[in-house]
């Protein structure tokens, strides 16, 4: 049986292609599966991954997406 690794907040980052901030908020705001071990937090790439899938990354606060990204004719 293989078992899978665990990943810190920076490996999660990268694997997402977002800073770390971002990792660390969404796990604060958005409920990205996140285990604190002490004060680290630890990850599974495979819950990540099916949250992002689920929808757990798409901006609903308007931080991330503009206004502008709305207007398809000016």
């Amino acid at each position: 049986m293989t078992t899978a690794r665990w990943a810190s907040v920076e490996d999660v980052a990268r694997h997402l292609g977002v800073a770390k901030d971002s990792a660390y908020r969404w796990i604060e705001t958005r409920s990205l599966p996140a285990h604190k071990t002490g004060r680290l937090w630890k990850l599974q790439l495979s819950e990540v991954d099916e949250w992002v899938r689920a929808g757990g990354a798409d901006a609903h606060d308007g931080t991330t997406k503009g206004a502008s990204d709305d207007r398809s004719s000016a």
